[in-house]
């Protein structure tokens, strides 16, 4: 009798184990799927997910795998908590290619154009503008020169004469606040440049008036156009001088036309600062455009290329100067 109520009482305390087991299973899940959903609604709150209440009473299965449940979901979500980049954006951080060629910054850009100063931007080359004019119709034969000798004069005349006002001193006032107090010993990397714009074997420069650009921009109907532009790169105060020359073919549809420059002034788009009355950037003339062969920025004033190249072969002469 003994034996037989110690297996009586073995059994129920069994059974009871059991249910306990059960009820705390089921507490268990209750209080798992509880806590996941607070967290995920925290977590991901912006995210309009419906969650169910998952317990062993409406999903039998959430018993034997909820956490591989809630984490496909939390992994789901957790992907569009990611920042959205801007366009252009990469994880790289921004480098400036004149500290990492050894070259000093920022560099002094010698043209008031806004498509270069846009162009350097673009290339995270620091720059800071100083300008000084010279009467560039006074130099070069356009009868005579070819495009590529034309404007290498010119921006080597340029750059002569803006070099020669900083070492006089004329300049100071429009220096880099990094010059102050630097008396004269500072190290720069000037940039010049010019382009001229061919056309049916004629050199145009920028247009004189507004007939003169609906002149030129109707010719570009019936004829291709090439843009022929030039870079010139001087360290200061060695004197060392690189430069290069960068050509681009625009070709244009048909539907361009004269009417095309008065739409350009009606947004007081800056067509007479441009050579050739050019400005293949802007959505109204790119509209027009056919296709191009070369590069958008050389079209625009400054092949990115060029001036890769030059600040590379200037770089290489610094040190081998050293």
């Amino acid at each position: 009798q003994t034996s037989n109520l110690r297996q009586t009482t073995k059994s129920k305390q069994g059974t009871m184990k059991m249910k306990n087991r059960g009820c705390l299973s089921t507490i268990y899940t209750l209080l798992y799927a509880n806590i996941s959903h607070s967290t995920l609604a925290r977590h991901h709150s912006h995210v309009p997910v419906a969650l169910p209440l998952v317990s062993a009473f409406n999903n039998p299965s959430a018993t034997q795998r909820p956490h591989h449940y809630f984490r496909e979901l939390s992994t789901s979500t957790s992907r569009t908590k990611q920042p959205r980049k801007m366009a252009g954006q990469d994880d790289a951080p921004t480098i400036n290619p004149l500290s990492q060629k050894g070259l000093p910054s920022p560099l002094l850009l010698g043209s008031a154009s806004f498509t270069r100063k846009l162009i350097l931007s673009e290339m995270n080359i620091p720059y800071h503008k100083v300008v000084r004019p010279i009467d560039e119709k006074s130099l070069g034969d356009r009868t005579k020169d070819t495009p590529h000798d034309l404007v290498l004069t010119l921006a080597l005349a340029k750059m002569d004469h803006l070099v020669n006002e900083i070492r006089s001193g004329n300049c100071v006032d429009d220096m880099p606040v990094e010059a102050a107090g630097t008396a004269g010993t500072a190290s720069y990397i000037v940039l010049t440049g010019d382009q001229v714009v061919t056309h049916a074997g004629n050199i145009l420069e920028k247009p004189e008036s507004i007939e003169q650009a609906k002149e030129f921009v109707r010719g570009y109907a019936t004829e291709p156009c090439s843009t022929v532009g030039s870079c010139v790169l001087t360290h200061l105060p060695s004197g060392l001088q690189v430069s290069g020359v960068d050509t681009a073919t625009i070709h244009f549809k048909s539907t361009i036309d004269g009417d095309l420059v008065d739409r350009l002034l009606e947004e007081d788009a800056p067509i007479l600062s441009c050579a050739g009355g050019l400005m293949v950037e802007h959505p109204l003339v790119k509209e027009h455009i056919e296709r191009i062969d070369g590069a958008e920025d050389s079209v625009m004033g400054l092949s990115k290329d060029l001036v890769e190249r030059l600040l590379d072969e200037l770089s290489v002469l610094l040190i081998n100067t050293k």
